[in-house]
C-alpha cells in the first residue's frame, strides 16, 4: 500500500476532527457547526472558501499553475435521525441524531486530502472540494447543482467516494455503469365505499382492491421489463379500517422503487398508475396515484470510473480494486453526474473489529445504531482524493 507520508503524519489529527464531527451530529440543511469547523480548517491552510451553497455547502478552491483544468472532490457532511447505542467517548451528544453513515468520515477524509493539496500544490490547474449537506434525504447535491456549483466553479469531472463495511479496509470498488439505483416513493389512496363486513354486497372493500393491485405490481417486474434490467417494487405501507366488522372507505398503500435507469423507472412509474387506475375501475373504485422521484441513479461515466480504478491500482494493487456491484440504495451524487462526467466509488470500512470499547451491540453497517467509522481509512482515503487530483489534471482532457 503506497500512503503519502504527509498525510500518514496528520491523520493522528484529522481522526480528531472526525470524532469532533461525530460527537457532533447535525441532520440535513441543518450542518452549521459542520461548516464552520471544515471552513475554519481549509482557511487555516490558506484555502479560499465559498459558504452557503444548499444552505449549508462548503467549497474549498486550491489552485497551482495556469491550467484551466479542474477536477471536483465531493465529501457529504449531514448526520442521520438515529439514537446512537454506542457510548464510547466520541458518541454522539445529541439525542435522535447520529452520524451513522460514515460522512462524518467522508468529510475527514477530504480534509485531509485539502491539507496535503494546499501544503504540496502538485499539479497544474484547479481542485474544488465539495462538502455537500443534506444527503440523506435532503438532496443537497441537487441543490447545489440548482444554485450554480458547475457553473460558478467550472470543472471537467466530478468524483465521490463512500464507505462501505464489509469489504475489507485497504480495498477499493469502482466499475463503469451503475453505482447506486434510483429512489422513489408512491402513495395510493384507494377509495371505496364503507359498510358492514357482515352485507360485503352493499359497500365496495378498497382493501380487496389494494390487494390485488399489490399483486398485480410484481407482474410488472416479471412481464413487462426486461428480465435482465434491475427493479424493484415494494409495498410497505398498507393503512386502512378502524374497527374489525366494518369495510372502510379507503385505504393507502406506500412503498418505494429502485432502478438502475430512467428507462425502466419510467415503464415501473407508467405500468403502476395503469394498473392502479384500472384495478380500481374493476370493482367500481377509483384512486388516487401518486409518485415521487427523488434521487436519479447514479451512474459512472467509463472513463473516469476506469481512471479512478488505474489510479487506486496504484495505491492498493489491481486485486484491492475490486469491481463494484451496484446496489439498490440510493444516493444524491447522481445529481452531480447528471450534469458532469465522474465516479462515485466505494472505500471498504471492514467488519466492524476497528470500533472502540462501549460500541452498540449491533451491527458495523451504514444506517445502524452501532455504526462508527473506521479512521484508519483516513490516510487511505485522502491519498486516494490526492492522487486522482494531481493525476487528472497530469492528464490530458
Amino acid at each position: 500500500m503506497k500512503l503519502i507520508d504527509s498525510i500518514v503524519t496528520q491523520a493522528a489529527g484529522i481522526a480528531s476532527i472526525r470524532r469532533d464531527l461525530h460527537a457532533h451530529p447535525e441532520l440535513c440543511f441543518q450542518e452549521v457547526r459542520t461548516a464552520d469547523v471544515v471552513a475554519a480548517k481549509l482557511t487555516e491552510w490558506g484555502i479560499p472558501v465559498h459558504r452557503g451553497m444548499g444552505t449549508t455547502g462548503v467549497v474549498g478552491i486550491v489552485k497551482s499553475g495556469t491550467s484551466t483544468r479542474a477536477i471536483g472532490l465531493r465529501a457529504d457532511m449531514d448526520a442521520l435521525p438515529v439514537t446512537e447505542l454506542n457510548t464510547f467517548d466520541h458518541a454522539s451528544k445529541h439525542q435522535g441524531k447520529m452520524h451513522a453513515c460514515g460522512h462524518d468520515g467522508h468529510t475527514a477524509m477530504l480534509l485531509a486530502a485539502a491539507q496535503h493539496l494546499a501544503k504540496h500544490r502538485n499539479f497544474d490547474g484547479t481542485v474544488y472540494l465539495i462538502f455537500q449537506p443534506a444527503e440523506e434525504g435532503g438532496g443537497g447535491a441537487r441543490e447545489m447543482v440548482k444554485e450554480g456549483l458547475f457553473e460558478r466553479f467550472p470543472m471537467d469531472a466530478v468524483f465521490g467516494m463512500h464507505n462501505w463495511p464489509g469489504m475489507k479496509a485497504g480495498q477499493f470498488a469502482v466499475s463503469p455503469g451503475p453505482a447506486m439505483a434510483s429512489s422513489n416513493d408512491f402513495t395510493i389512496t384507494i377509495h371505496g365505499k364503507g359498510g358492514h363486513a357482515a352485507q360485503p354486497h352493499t359497500g365496495i372493500d378498497p382493501v380487496i382492491v389494494a390487494c390485488e393491485m399489490v399483486q398485480a405490481f410484481q407482474t410488472i417486474l416479471t412481464r413487462n421489463k426486461k428480465p435482465i434490467d434491475a427493479g424493484v417494487i415494494s409495498v410497505t405501507m398498507i393503512h386502512a379500517g378502524e374497527a374489525n366488522n366494518v369495510i372502510p372507505d379507503a385505504c393507502v398503500l406506500k412503498g418505494t422503487v429502485r432502478t438502475f435507469s430512467l428507462e425502466v423507472l419510467d415503464l415501473i412509474e407508467s405500468r403502476m398508475a395503469k394498473i392502479a387506475e384500472h384495478v380500481s375501475a374493476a370493482h367500481d373504485a377509483h384512486s388516487d396515484f401518486v409518485f415521487n422521484r427523488n434521487y436519479p441513479p447514479t451512474v459512472n461515466t467509463a472513463a473516469e470510473a476506469n481512471f479512478a480504478r488505474g489510479v487506486m491500482a496504484g495505491i492498493v494493487g489491481a486485486d484491492n480494486v475490486l469491481v463494484q456491484e451496484p446496489a439498490m440504495t440510493a444516493e444524491d451524487f447522481s445529481f452531480m453526474l447528471l450534469a458532469k462526467p465522474g465516479a462515485y466509488a466505494f472505500i471498504g470500512n471492514g467488519d466492524g473489529a476497528h470500533r472502540d470499547m462501549h460500541h452498540g451491540d449491533g451491527p458495523c453497517t451504514l444506517h445502524n445504531a452501532s455504526y462508527d467509522f473506521n479512521d484508519d481509512l483516513i490516510p487511505l482515503g485522502a491519498t486516494c482524493w490526492v492522487e486522482l487530483a494531481e493525476q487528472f489534471l497530469k492528464s490530458k482532457a
